[in-house]
């Protein structure tokens, strides 16, 4: 088991309600959540660096991207290779 802290958190109480109705584990779906947003910030942190050195991902890289995680593309999505 992970080590843990426990901390006090102060939610609205519509929201308590909402999370008590989809789980009966609210700190671990709570940590779960919080988690998952680093995880995203993190991958967003590395792929705004890799483009900072190599230029923005072109439509096809973003496409076999998609493809290969089960994606799906977005509508609009426009990016265009600068240089590398």
């Amino acid at each position: 088991m992970a080590d843990t802290t426990r901390i006090t958190v102060t939610l609205p109480t519509e929201l308590v309600a909402a999370l008590k109705e989809l789980t009966d584990d609210v700190s671990g779906y709570v940590t779960e959540t919080a988690a998952r947003e680093l995880r995203r910030r993190l991958v967003e942190a590395d792929l705004q660096r890799h483009q900072g050195e190599h230029g923005v991902f072109t439509e096809a890289e973003l496409a076999d991207a998609r493809s290969r995680i089960g994606g799906h593309t977005r509508a609009g999505a426009s990016a265009g290779r600068s240089s590398r």
